[in-house]
């Protein structure tokens, strides 16, 4: 599904992406963890060229994204992405904020675009909420309206950075839970995140990432089990002090 090979990513003198290799099959669930400052989230970035790569390729479901020829914005509906601050428009609804890209990029009829976002609020818990504004809204449920408006234009990927970083812990577990549903269902995942718990009980591969470099990349018993690489073992025990 996703194919990234050799992926370098320089701001002026600085690499921050080392030449990245990874491979997401369909409906995996990979989990990107490191230190700050180790490119997990210009990796992301790069995925939907929001960042342009400096040097390498990537294919997604077989399309060479880098190509001149390929269609970014067509790309890009494949590839959702939610981000940490959740991006709403606070003067539209949870329903409005759903259905504008499905009016505007899709082409949908209001009526068509309604029943799609109001499908796409009930997968992450807030039909009831659909005619709600953001101000009247939690963190944790203007975060599950972004993954609505996501998932609502039906992508191939789904990409996540950093989903719960601005939301306490309470909050985020319901985030958290609409995410572990998304996987159920076959959703092809990749999440930058610090939910260690999460990746423990939801990802299929852990890779772990420091100065740029794909360091470890496996299982979750083998990230977090005897045979997790050194620097992998010390930076989960320095999140767990």
């Amino acid at each position: 599904m996703l194919d990234i090979r050799a992926l370098r990513k320089t701001f002026g003198a600085v690499e921050v992406l080392k030449g990245i290799d990874l491979k997401v099959a369909r409906q995996e669930l990979v989990f990107i963890i490191g230190p700050s400052g180790s490119g997990k989230s210009t990796l992301l970035r790069c995925m939907n060229r929001l960042e342009e790569p400096s040097d390498g390729s990537i294919f997604v479901d077989g399309v060479d994204l880098l190509s001149p020829k390929t269609d970014i914005n067509l790309m890009r509906r494949k590839l959702g992405m939610v981000f940490q601050s959740f991006n709403l428009y606070p003067h539209k609804n949870a329903l409005g904020n759903v259905t504008l890209a499905l009016r505007k990029v899709l082409r949908k009829s209001a009526a068509e675009a309604e029943a799609i976002a109001m499908a796409a609020l009930d997968r992450v818990g807030l039909k009831e909420k659909a005619g709600n504004f953001p101000s009247q809204l939690s963190g944790g449920q203007q975060q599950r309206v972004a993954i609505a408006r996501a998932i609502a234009l039906e992508p191939t990927v789904l990409l996540f950075d950093e989903p719960t970083s601005a939301l306490d812990p309470e909050l985020a577990g319901s985030v958290l839970a609409a995410m572990g549903d998304l996987k159920k269902a076959g959703m092809t995942m990749v999440v930058v995140s610090h939910e260690m718990r999460f990746a423990r009980d939801f990802a299929d591969r852990v890779v772990f990432m420091e100065n740029g470099e794909v360091v470890q990349d496996g299982p979750p018993a083998v990230l977090f089990g005897p045979d997790a690489h050194p620097r992998v073992k010390a930076f989960l025990s320095e999140l767990s002090h």
